[in-house]
């Protein structure tokens, strides 16, 4: 028999350390964005399935901790693809990616991490890629809610409710296929009890953000519709100033990382990352920050086992351009760790070095 978890008490005065307190709160609106890109090359230098999972999670927990918006995995001609190895397995008809293709393996960890978990069967089939997926740490973001959280916005994905009778009972069950009405009204299952409309005809399966009325209209009435908005995945973001989890981009290479950029606008402040470069604490300093531009759209690119040099001699276009040198394609070229005890720093720890260090410039810089 399980016991009921204790309740912790406390004097008054003390804080209460039985609940994690670092809860995300909005505080308007955030106009700029933070992107990563580094290469799904990484996943070749782990051995074992459940080593290559673990890789994708300590990145995918890097993102989330520090916000950020984008994760670009590019192709730096590094990664080992074999078929038919004899460590895969297999899923169904679902091969297992870790060692055929890389790119694929992390940008597809990457994704279902970043999902919702209530949404996760809908929108992810079985897979052998996502054998490890359910040991691996929470990201626990702030449009990952519970049942029974408020928030202004929530995501869902389309859902068709057809009321069906099976001998003496009644039972709901969901159909996968276009909902839309004479009005073109869409169903969105949003994780609630109560069901939500979009006015709006939107596909099957389709994972949407919605803007939801107001607390006092919730109901556990599951035939009672709540009227809702669909609304852009960047407006939790941009109105309100929550964090709204990364979106996932596959680049072809280094350059298309660059020219390939979603915004319209490009990124307008990029930084390369290399033992080779200058101290990351001379960049985050007052002094040099205050040369530092205000930016709307930041990359950071981090390299794999080789380096980003290895991703330069692999890009075709940058070939024709002549360019031999990583650091000619970015604004600023840092040394993340100077003086470093270990001969190598593995991308996934610099991940999360990078944006330590470089979290100073993102809150004093970002246009908000």
């Amino acid at each position: 028999m399980k016991r009921k978890r204790e309740t912790v008490a406390t004097q008054e005065g003390t804080p209460d350390t039985s609940k994690p307190t670092a809860v995300f709160e909005a505080s308007g609106g955030r106009a700029y964005t933070v992107s990563v890109a580094l290469p799904g090359s990484i996943i070749s230098n782990a051995v074992t399935p459940e080593l290559k999972s673990l890789l994708a999670g300590q990145i995918a927990r890097a993102l989330a901790v520090f916000c950020v918006d984008e994760v670009v995995v590019f192709d730096d001609g590094q990664g080992k693809q074999r078929k038919g190895d004899g460590r895969s397995f297999q899923n169904g008809s679902d091969e297992f990616t870790g060692y055929s293709d890389p790119n694929y393996f992390l940008m597809h960890l990457l994704s279902y991490l970043e999902t919702p978990p209530f949404l996760r069967k809908q929108l992810f089939p079985m897979h052998a890629d996502l054998r490890h997926a359910g040991s691996l740490p929470s990201l626990d973001m702030p449009h990952h809610l519970r049942s029974d959280e408020w928030c202004l916005y929530r995501e869902g994905i389309t859902v068709d409710q057809v009321a069906t009778e099976q001998g003496s009972k009644k039972k709901r069950k969901e159909q996968s296929r276009i909902v839309s009405d004479p009005e073109g009204t869409s169903v969105v299952d949003v994780g609630l009890q109560q069901r939500i409309s979009v006015p709006a005809a939107i596909p099957p399966k389709t994972r949407v953000t919605i803007k939801m009325p107001g607390p006092t209209n919730l109901s556990t009435d599951k035939d009672q519709f709540l009227v809702a908005s669909a609304v852009a995945p960047s407006e939790p973001r941009e109105q309100a100033g929550y964090y709204w989890g990364y979106s996932v981009r596959a680049s072809s290479s280094l350059s298309a990382v660059i020219t390939e950029c979603t915004y319209p606008s490009g990124y307008d402040l990029t930084i390369g990352t290399s033992e080779r470069g200058q101290p990351v604490s001379e960049l985050s300093g007052s002094s040099q920050q205050d040369d530092i531009p205000e930016f709307k759209h930041m990359l950071i690119v981090f390299g794999g086992v080789a380096g980003l040099e290895v991703a330069v001699k692999a890009d075709d276009e940058l070939q024709k351009m002549g360019v031999e040198q990583p650091r000619d394609l970015f604004d600023y070229w840092v040394n993340l760790c100077s003086g470093q005890g270990s001969r190598t720093i593995r991308t996934e720890e610099a991940v999360w070095l990078g944006l330590m260090g470089l979290r100073e410039v993102v809150l004093r810089k970002g246009k908000t």
